[in-house]
């Protein structure tokens, strides 16, 4: 996958939903299992996968946050640590 096309689909998964990245990466990671494809393929689905992956990450990290501030604005409700 070139930069453009790297771009690209990086620009898609960010309009993606949490739901919708994980039911694509979990399509993506069965692909990978199965065998079959060339380093070439393997490799590009491996980069969207590692794309898909962030992604999750940054919307989790995300509720993270809110939780905490939410929690943090409640009724004096101390901060709570979630790692």
């Amino acid at each position: 996958m070139n930069e453009e096309e790297s771009a690209k689909f990086a620009e898609e998964v960010s309009k993606m939903s949490f739901e919708e990245s994980i039911q694509q990466l979990e399509s993506l990671v069965e692909k990978l299992e199965a065998g079959g494809t060339d380093l070439d393929q393997s490799l590009e689905i491996y980069e969207k996968a590692v794309v898909l992956r962030n992604h999750c990450k940054e919307v989790l990290d995300d509720g993270q946050r809110r939780i905490k501030k939410i929690l943090e604005t409640s009724n004096g409700i101390t901060e709570t640590d979630f790692q």
